[in-house]
């Protein structure tokens, strides 16, 4: 009954931004855009689409305006991605495995120790793969703007630090309700547990499940400090977040306003990409300042456990996409050098 009555809710929701946006694209007048994301006002990524509004607002002179829906207030990520492919919602910031359900590609970007640093992913982002992987969604009138930040992916707990695989052995560990997730954490010896995010911190406080996985961003914004004792750094994925346009809105947009539009996201992009690289030490000393231990595990062993999810990856996406996928990455690793 409660899932009925929060479904009820978001539909009226979606129903009433509909009214009350433009959508047109027309030339005179003020230009609505409705804009949702998953995190609460306190995470850097509220803070990302708050400098997307401003830009947007300022390089329009006012003649566009950008109305930002946090912490799922219109829905649950998948949700708000499914309006927009709908053309129900102008914009959506979800996590790059949400888009699985149009485009498997995108979920190679998730792949286990793909990126060694956040420079070699935004390399690889911006290039052909970030366009190989974005493609296919124009099918399902998804446009993809820019990858904004989610981050590398550590592992916390309450029972003890994960300095090998073999210590997560008999752990349940969320993950996000992802095959490439599921499947890491699985090879990992954890019993990996999909659960929605907004479930978590209550899962994590009553027992329900051992330990999660998130950047450092997301642990400190949830304060699983609270709730978690070790934090170890496994950096066993990096995430990206697509920010995703309804195409049909697009291209009902003048080409000022899709200008306009796509300077904004390429630079709040940025500003949020720099504010989680150049705050994860910060915050990180603030979890072990609030009583979390943290240690750094040899990712060797991790790495070689994991070997096995990213070539059984060729038969979802194909050999011949992998091949080409797994090229950019290494070359983009030579460039760094």
């Amino acid at each position: 009954m409660k899932k009925i009555v929060q479904l009820f809710l978001a539909g009226l929701l979606f129903s009433l931004l509909a009214a009350c946006s433009t959508h047109t694209g027309a030339a005179s007048g003020e230009l609505q855009i409705n804009f949702g994301h998953g995190s609460a006002e306190t995470n850097v990524r509220h803070e990302a689409a708050m400098k997307f509004k401003e830009l947007v607002e300022e390089k329009s002179n006012g003649d566009i305006t950008v109305n930002v829906f946090a912490n799922e207030t219109i829905g649950t990520e998948a949700e708000m991605l499914e309006n927009v492919s709908l053309n129900n919602l102008e914009i959506v910031l979800a996590g790059t495995d949400i888009y699985t359900q149009y485009d498997p590609l995108m979920g190679a970007t998730n792949l286990p120790y793909l990126f060694d640093s956040y420079e070699h992913a935004w390399e690889v982002l911006d290039g052909k793969v970030g366009d190989m992987v974005s493609e296919p969604l124009l099918e399902h009138n998804i446009r993809i703007l820019a990858f904004y930040e989610n981050g590398m992916r550590h592992i916390t707990n309450s029972s003890r630090p994960i300095e090998t695989p073999e210590d997560l052995n008999g752990l349940i560990i969320r993950t996000p309700e992802a095959e490439v997730s599921l499947d890491t954490l699985n090879a990992l010896g954890a019993n990996a547990t999909p659960m929605a995010f907004g479930e978590l911190y209550l899962a994590l406080q009553q027992g329900t499940v051992d330990g999660q996985e998130n950047p450092i961003a997301n642990i400190h914004a949830s304060k699983f400090n609270e709730v978690q004792n070790y934090i170890s750094m496994t950096g066993h994925q990096y995430t990206a977040l697509p920010m995703a346009v309804s195409d049909d809105f697009w291209q009902s947009l003048s080409e000022e306003q899709q200008v306009i539009i796509q300077e904004a996201a390429t630079e709040a992009a940025q500003f949020h990409r720099d504010s989680i690289k150049n705050n994860d030490d910060k915050l990180l000393q603030e979890l072990v300042d609030a009583g979390m231990e943290v240690n750094e595990p040899d990712k060797e062993p991790f790495r070689e456990a994991v070997a096995d999810v990213v070539e059984g990856y060729a038969e979802v996406a194909g050999q011949e996409f992998m091949d080409e996928f797994l090229a950019e990455i290494e070359a983009a690793k030579t460039n760094e050098e």
